[in-house]
């Protein structure tokens, strides 16, 4: 189960509750908790422990005892952090995110916030770092047929919840309940923790991302992106004949600056004024690996004509490709033509956005096919905080093609690849 709630809406304080009646109920339950640090988890380790072993002192307030009478913790294994119900090895252990529990398993195991805030979940390395902790460790301590229970904000679609789910569905039962139920009706999920009149408060004094995010459990990675969808086909358009039907098809390069950045061909075929993608180039490796691998893209797909940013080296980027493209498949159909763009990025990435929303056209399983490219589109922000450019930039020309961006082409880099 994943649990995706507003803040004070008693998360920690029902998960606390459940721990116990999981207790009181079957003694030979194991819980693993995680939270975000040692402090937190040794807390919360500490609230049930002291809940099952509490001391009646009101006859008017009910305890632990009063329900499960015949539950008791271990005498001489009460640590907070680690304990034992009386005749078990293990019950409850609680720990950090990334922390030790190799040597002991459980049948439940719960994770509860492993964000701490808006800064670690745009912190790419972070989320991986916990993703790759959840499946190298902490699913391995859960035995089969085990619950899992994860309780968190949804800060970043790439987070520890998104990724689960996108990878499998099926698999997860979500409870995500909005602070705000219906904004046209003014309607608050607990108005006594939250009132409409606070709630709009909040709107205007907090980032428009990080209160949709801790409130509403919309990602803030959504809420700020650049693109908030992307259109599909499902087969290319053919002629009676069987071949593709486009009018022509291009290739749009944006070369990596710097070591850092990504390399990022687009291949389009050009129809009725859209651009449907057919095969996309997107890699971080050095341009002695990066020149064949678009050379070989080139010949592969046919393309006819080939734009290649010269900035920074771009264009002796571009000579290499045309030279490979002949000496490794005697190929000169395709016209490579240097664009030197010295527009502003971010301005013709916001004015392209539309185009490339509703015109450059996706086969339906491209995340499959190019998931690196479809993960820098889908989670790139409108306003900073984004690690690279290079996928938004390149689509971005390749709509600037179609649209007019481009005219006034450069001089081809020979005249060898005119179109027979």
């Amino acid at each position: 189960m994943i649990i995706n709630l507003p803040p004070r809406l008693g998360k920690s304080y029902t998960l606390t509750l459940f721990n116990q009646w999981v207790l009181g109920h079957d003694h030979s339950q194991r819980i693993i908790s995680v939270s975000y640090n040692e402090t937190l988890a040794t807390r919360f380790a500490k609230g049930i422990r002291d809940g099952i072993d509490a001391t009646k002192i009101d006859e008017r307030v009910h305890i632990f005892a009063d329900i499960f009478p015949g539950t008791h913790i271990k005498f001489g294994d009460a640590a907070a952090s680690l304990w034992a119900l009386d005749g078990q090895f293990f019950s409850f252990l609680a720990t950090g995110f990334g922390g030790t529990i190799t040597g002991v398993g459980c049948s439940i195991g719960i994770i509860d916030d492993p964000v701490k805030n808006h800064l670690e979940a745009a912190n790419e390395a972070i989320l991986e770092q916990q993703y790759q902790w959840y499946t190298d460790t902490f699913y391995s301590r859960v035995e089969e047929g085990g619950l899992k229970i994860i309780v968190m904000t949804r800060w970043a679609s790439g987070d520890l919840a998104g990724r689960l789910i996108a990878k499998d569905p099926d698999a997860w039962h979500v409870v995500c309940l909005p602070a705000c139920t219906d904004e046209a009706a003014h309607e608050m999920l607990c108005p006594s923790l939250l009132s409409w009149d606070r709630w709009q408060t909040i709107l205007k004094t907090t980032s428009v991302e990080i209160a949709m995010a801790n409130y509403q459990q919309q990602p803030m990675d959504v809420s700020g992106r650049l693109y908030d969808h992307f259109s599909t086909y499902a087969e290319f358009p053919k002629r009676p004949d069987g071949s593709l039907d486009f009018e022509e098809i291009i290739c749009y390069t944006d070369t990596a600056d710097t070591g850092a950045d990504y390399l990022c061909g687009l291949v389009a075929g050009k129809r009725q004024g859209q651009e449907y993608m057919l095969d996309v180039l997107y890699s971080d490796k050095s341009m002695e690996v990066t020149e064949p691998l678009l050379a070989d893209m080139l010949v592969r797909n046919r393309v006819q004509e080939a734009y290649i940013e010269s900035n920074n080296g771009g264009r002796g980027f571009a000579r290499n490709v045309e030279a490979l493209m002949w000496s490794r498949s005697a190929w000169r159909g395709t016209r490579v033509i240097p664009r030197n763009q010295r527009q502003n990025k971010v301005a013709r990435m916001l004015v392209g956005a539309s185009y490339v929303m509703n015109n450059i056209l996706y086969p339906k399983d491209w995340g499959t096919r190019w998931p690196d490219y479809q993960r820098a589109m889908t989670s790139f922000q409108r306003r900073g905080q984004n690690a690279h450019d290079d996928a938004p930039d390149a689509t971005t020309g390749l709509a600037e093609i179609m649209t007019g961006g481009l005219a006034g082409r450069d001089k081809f880099m020979s005249g060898k690849g005119r179109r027979r």
